[in-house]
């Protein structure tokens, strides 16, 4: 019987020790592990919101920027400015006097069939839009565009050409000297818009060695900015010999044909003397090299 009531009350005295620990030990134990679970858990669940976060921010600035390529594209298309058609005097004519080359003589009569020509020089933000890159020296999204070739300005105007579904294309050189002058509103001013190069063009006078931004020069007779300095434009045109007579105004290169000859490019830049920024003056460059003195304008 004592035994028994020994077993009895050893057994009694472990039950309550390991009551008293599971009361105790459990609940300091296992809480601390649920928290960590919980801790654990909860971690899991802020990284996915986070990443879900990340995404929607990311798509977010992916759709903005793609609304914003539309929209400044839209805007290029909208500043297009028609020429109508006629025939003028081209190259060495009486308001262009000494200053006049001997590959701008003589003056000869050139007609032109009506087309739509850029009222800007293409910008760095449009070349961006269509292109996803800009090569441009000196950085600015109103400033033209600049360090692109002949051949990289047919790869712009291609793709633009799919994104739009229009049939742009660099001016002829006939084409671009005809809008320069003012098309038919044309008052024969030596630069394009006045005989005053400061009140048209930014040069080597005025230009502090650099771009700017377009549009901020007066206009000419049709609205066009820049067509004097700034960045030299390119044309479609291989540079030839004038002759005398009237002859019709030459067909345009169409866009995707690559060339590694020389072409033309007109109205002068940032970093040309007065004399060079004149309507008629001619210059060609390689069409594969790449200077920060040379742009572009669209025609159609």
């Amino acid at each position: 019987m004592k035994m028994e009531k020994r077993l009895h009350l050893i057994l009694s005295f472990l039950l309550l020790f390991l009551s008293a620990n599971v009361a105790m030990g459990q609940t300091i134990s296992i809480g601390p592990r649920i928290e960590k679970i919980s801790k654990k858990g909860k971690n899991t669940s802020d990284a996915s919101r986070r990443k879900k976060k990340t995404k929607k921010s990311m798509q977010k600035r992916t759709d903005e920027q793609r609304l914003s390529s539309k929209t400044i594209i839209q805007n290029m298309l909208n500043n297009m400015v028609q020429v109508e058609g006629g025939t003028f005097r081209m190259g060495a004519t009486e308001e262009q006097g000494k200053d006049a080359g001997d590959d701008e003589k003589p003056a000869h009569r050139v007609m032109v069939a009506s087309f739509s020509i850029g009222k800007y020089e293409v910008t760095q933000e449009e070349w961006t839009a269509v292109m996803g890159s800009n090569p441009s020296h000196f950085k600015g999204n109103k400033r033209p565009v600049e360090r692109v070739s002949w051949n990289d300005c047919l790869q712009f105007i291609e793709k633009l050409n799919k994104m739009t579904g229009r049939q742009f294309r660099l001016p002829t050189e006939a084409e671009w000297e005809y809008a320069a002058r003012g098309g038919g509103k044309s008052k024969c001013t030596k630069f394009a818009g006045s005989s005053d190069a400061d009140k048209v063009a930014w040069y080597d006078y005025n230009s502090d060695s650099e771009t700017h931004e377009v549009g901020k020069k007066q206009a000419n007779e049709l609205g066009l900015f820049d067509m004097a300095g700034n960045v030299w434009e390119w044309c479609s045109d291989h540079k030839t010999a004038y002759e005398s007579g009237s002859e019709n105004t030459p067909a345009e290169v169409s866009s995707g044909q690559q060339s590694s000859d020389s072409r033309v490019n007109r109205g002068g830049s940032w970093r040309s003397s007065e004399k060079l920024c004149r309507v008629s003056f001619r210059f060609d460059d390689d069409a594969m090299e790449r200077f920060n003195t040379v742009g572009l304008r669209l025609a159609e």
